[in-house]
């Protein structure tokens, strides 16, 4: 990747908002401004055992060739140390991309990361969005996830973030659930429900279906403590009915709905295209809460893109 072989640019020194302050989880103080450092930390994360493999094939017998390019033995693939994972998506140097995990642990918003780090909006955007791509990607229904089922491919060309949102409407916005178990939240993708199905169970069979700007979710489902979607504005939400009773989700006041809730408000400009890579991420923050997730952030990002099929 051409960005992790440049030399980190000396940006301007910015304060860190109050409410923004790091807390250097993973012990990452000492890489944040070391490019050198920061490069071969990733590089262990890229490569546990210290041997370069094939990205796409897996094969073990490389050459080096010129400009830290790799070539495979049996494929005769040609790569940099980087190709094919989830950080090869974005123009940041090693030391920025530790330092944007810090800032994203932290919860900062993007304009406070584009500040902090001296770059573009549109440059930590992009590199969030790789991050969230990351962290769903290691979900245990990635491949599910990452499907037409919820429009996630069309962001995919290959291993490469440069696609885009594919238009939904109400018979192809998809619904997920959430399910509690102990300590432990799962956010799934509900097979064969769509915001039509859900606005059809209201009308017709009762379903309870609350709504907060362009979020919709129900009563309990079966298993489900709520079945949820994000919307746009081609939905007929006026047709949904006004309750006395709150839905069983806020009755029982859910530990991770109010968490949830809280960080959703934050996000702007949610559409329901990107509406699973947030969920997944408060699904992984809330279950390693107790957990310092730096560490975890950049080894997903030093992982593969798994393959579509």
């Amino acid at each position: 990747m051409s960005a992790l072989n440049r030399n980190s640019m000396h940006k301007t020194s910015h304060i860190i908002p109050a409410d923004c302050a790091p807390d250097i989880a993973g012990g990452f103080d000492a890489l944040l401004h070391d490019d050198k450092k920061a490069r071969d930390y990733l590089l262990e994360l890229t490569w546990p055992t210290g041997d370069p493999f094939c990205p796409r094939c897996g094969h073990r017998k490389v050459y080096t060739l010129s400009g830290e390019r790799l070539r495979c033995a049996s494929c005769k693939y040609t790569f940099q140390p980087f190709s094919g994972r989830w950080i090869n998506n974005g123009a940041l140097s090693p030391s920025e991309w530790l330092r944007l995990i810090v800032l994203f642990v932290q919860e900062c918003s993007v304009h406070q990361m584009k500040d902090q780090l001296g770059l573009s909006y549109n440059t930590v955007y992009k590199a969030l969005t790789a991050i969230r791509f990351a962290i769903l990607g290691h979900a245990l229904d990635a491949r599910q996830l990452i499907s037409s089922a919820t429009g996630l491919d069309s962001y995919l060309k290959g291993n490469r973030l440069t696609g885009g949102p594919r238009d939904m409407h109400m018979d192809t916005i998809p619904v997920y659930g959430i399910l509690r178990r102990d300590d432990i939240v799962f956010i799934d993708l509900v097979p064969g429900f769509q915001a039509e199905t859900l606005f059809h169970f209201h009308m017709n069979f009762h379903l309870k279906l609350i709504r907060t700007g362009n979020l919709v979710y129900t009563d309990r489902y079966k298993d489900y403590d709520t079945l949820i979607f994000c919307g746009n504005d081609s939905l007929p939400y006026e047709i949904i009915r006004r309750y006395d009773e709150p839905p069983h989700i806020d009755a029982v006041q859910d530990e991770f709905w109010d968490y949830a809730q809280s960080r959703i408000k934050k996000f702007r400009g949610i559409s329901c295209q990107r509406f699973p890579l947030y969920m997944k991420e408060l699904e992984f923050r809330f279950n390693n809460r107790d957990k310092s997730i730096a560490e975890m952030l950049a080894a997903y990002l030093c992982a593969l893109v798994p393959t579509q099929e």
